[in-house]
């Protein structure tokens, strides 16, 4: 079983009554890429994530979401002096927050910056077909033999009718495995 592996850089999503605080009233996101997930862009637009420590410019990923999250790597969390938990996308509970800065205003968030858990996106058709279940925990390898082989443990399946088959991992996990271009990594159930 073989599924596309993509790295998720660092990004933000914002909810609407964050974006126009930082952007002003009225302001809507500027879809300049469609992502692999559909409905999913990169946009134009980028905010400045200040922590503890330091800062630094993030692309926003559109559509809005109901709360405004951060997900970063482990190697963005030093620079900025953030510990952040490894959560799935969504889970903001708990997390530290950080101030958000556009070119309009700031925002202080009390909770919401990530390290998102690796995880693959499946169709209910692909999930069928590959013998998995939503929130199943599988391992996945990537790479050659004697090329920096990797299996990452840990991964969730996530099954949803409006996702497009892909595993997504952090920019440290794929520096970590030496991995660029397009990649497949192969389920281990």
């Amino acid at each position: 079983m073989k599924v596309l592996v993509e790295t998720s850089a660092r990004h933000i999503h914002v909810s609407r009554e964050d974006f126009e605080a930082l952007y002003g009233k009225d302001a809507q996101l500027t879809n300049k890429k469609d992502l692999s997930q559909p409905g999913q862009f990169a946009c134009v637009e980028k905010v400045t994530v200040v922590g503890p420590r330091g800062e630094m410019a993030m692309s926003i990923l559109g559509p809005e979401r109901p709360e405004t999250q951060v997900e970063i790597a482990f190697t963005d969390a030093r620079k900025l002096g953030i510990v952040p938990p490894v959560r799935e996308s969504g889970d903001v509970k708990g997390a530290p927050g950080c101030k958000l800065v556009g070119p309009n205003g700031e925002v202080e968030i009390d909770c919401g910056v990530i390290v998102a858990k690796r995880h693959i996106h499946l169709t209910p058709a692909d999930a069928e077909e590959m013998g998995l279940e939503d929130k199943q925990i599988v391992s996945v390898k990537v790479g050659e033999p004697g090329a920096r082989e990797t299996v990452f443990g840990d991964v969730v399946v996530r099954v949803n009718k409006n996702y497009a088959a892909a595993m997504h991992i952090d920019t440290d996990e794929a520096n970590a495995a030496g991995l660029s271009g397009e990649v497949y990594g192969e389920i281990i159930k």
